[in-house]
């Protein structure tokens, strides 16, 4: 059923970034449907158009003026219409748009603007159908997707509609109120599409070719990743390496559809694809670093606590009573420790330990702050020796301590934590040891 293509906000912010999606576009025929996002920033600096229209709502929302806001919007969709030659006219879209905000429209209604009004541009560039995606991006009344609802409906509206443009970010609730995805959701009505057609492939171009197996901030020039699984991705994605929303990889395992993350301003760039499974073996042991600062950890030392039936969901229940989720739980035969976001956990410290103390009677609890969390993930761990123990040595020739180590059953990923200020020395050594010295 051909590809779906998604183009992200920076691939579409001016008309000389439209010219490069849309060359892409023409030079596959089997790229027939085309989710575009609301046009990014242009340069260091800039505003995108959905934080402006976010603006235009908070100011009509208080009585105040945005028609120079509006005004401003309407400026850059102009630039991109005349840069392209278009004889298209948003006039009576920009006044629909200003008398819904006036009239008090939602902020979704808001924010939805911008991926509307692109794809409006996007279809009359190709000159094919335009589907508004609140016709067929389905949520329920609480405001959340209805998955089955509307894999039929794209189904049933793209059936004789062999190429469309479908704008991404939004949907509709059952009265037509505008719903949109958290920031980012194009990529998931990129892959709901995609679910729903049975497209051979997802292709979703945006700014870099794909994941790299390191941050570039942190390792100079990371070798970029040619296959990754869906697995690793969630790892990865999970510990700061976001190219993908999320939420967008549910739709297309389901379907077992691969994604190919590429980049706009280098289309010759094969990218990165992202599939459920491969015989391809990785050139490295690993698939990537990833890590994130600021958690915490929270030792709970009590003698024989391993015969108490409960402890561990006695200590989590506390934790769950302030509202707050944990990332990992190591323990020995005396100790439980749990590590949760720092800046989370702060505002609760007092009532935590007090409520530990009355769950548990415990003999002592330790904090240890300032922590970071690494993920080394690869599925060519499984097949080669060693591995924790290059990990370790690596560090240690790095000087950095290591505070916590932790590795799942499937030994697709080990998770080491250091202290923040050992982070970015921690990825470089790791990444050393296994990919430079791979070479």
């Amino acid at each position: 059923m051909g590809k779906v293509v998604k183009f992200g906000g920076s691939s579409l912010a001016t008309s000389k970034q439209f010219e490069k999606v849309l060359a892409i576009i023409r030079e596959d025929a089997d790229r027939r449907y085309v989710v575009p996002s609301a046009p990014g920033k242009r340069y260091a600096g800039d505003t995108k158009v959905t934080d402006l229209l976010y603006s235009c709502f908070r100011q009509a929302n208080k009585g105040q003026d945005f028609s120079e806001t509006l005004l401003f919007i309407r400026e850059r969709y102009e630039e991109i219409v005349q840069g392209l030659g278009l004889s298209l006219n948003l006039d009576d879209e920009f006044e629909t748009i200003r008398m819904n905000l006036a009239a008090g429209s939602g902020e979704d209604y808001a924010a939805s603007r911008g991926e509307y009004l692109n794809g409006i541009v996007m279809a009359a560039c190709l000159d094919i159908p335009f589907v508004d995606a609140a016709d067929v991006i389905l949520f329920n009344e609480d405001g959340e997707l209805d998955a089955r609802k509307t894999d039929v409906r794209i189904a049933a509206r793209l059936e004789d509609l062999p190429r469309a443009v479908i704008p991404g970010f939004y949907g509709a609730k059952p009265d037509g109120t505008i719903k949109t995805f958290s920031r980012g959701g194009s990529d998931i009505t990129g892959s709901l599409v995609a679910k729903a057609v049975h497209a051979d492939l997802y292709e979703n171009w945006t700014d870099v070719s794909g994941f790299l197996m390191a941050d570039p901030r942190i390792v100079k020039d990371p070798v970029p990743i040619s296959t990754i699984t869906y697995r690793e991705m969630r790892e990865l994605s999970y510990m700061g390496a976001s190219v993908l929303h999320e939420d967008s990889v549910f739709p297309l395992i389901k379907e077992g559809i691969p994604i190919n993350v590429r980049n706009t301003n280098h289309p010759e760039d094969p990218g990165t694809m992202v599939v459920e499974n491969t015989c391809n073996k990785p050139r490295y042991t690993i698939t990537g670093i990833g890590g994130k600062k600021g958690f915490v950890s929270v030792t709970i030392e009590k003698a024989m606590m391993n015969t108490e039936v409960g402890f561990g969901r006695r200590v989590l229940q506390v934790f769950e009573e302030q509202g707050m989720t944990f990332e990992h739980t190591p323990s020995g035969i005396d100790t439980f420790s749990i590590l949760v976001n720092q800046r989370d956990f702060e505002p609760h410290e007092q009532k935590i330990i007090a409520g530990l103390h009355r769950s548990v009677q415990p003999d002592m609890i330790e904090l240890e702050p300032d922590m970071s969390l690494i993920a080394v993930v690869g599925r060519g761990m499984r097949r080669n020796r060693g591995t924790a123990g290059r990990i370790f040595s690596a560090l240690s020739h790095a000087h950095v301590n290591v505070k916590m180590i932790d590795q799942g059953s499937s030994e697709l990923n080990v998770i080491i934590g250091v202290e923040n200020r050992d982070f970015e020395a921690a990825i470089r050594a790791i990444y050393a040891v296994f990919v430079s010295s791979e070479q």
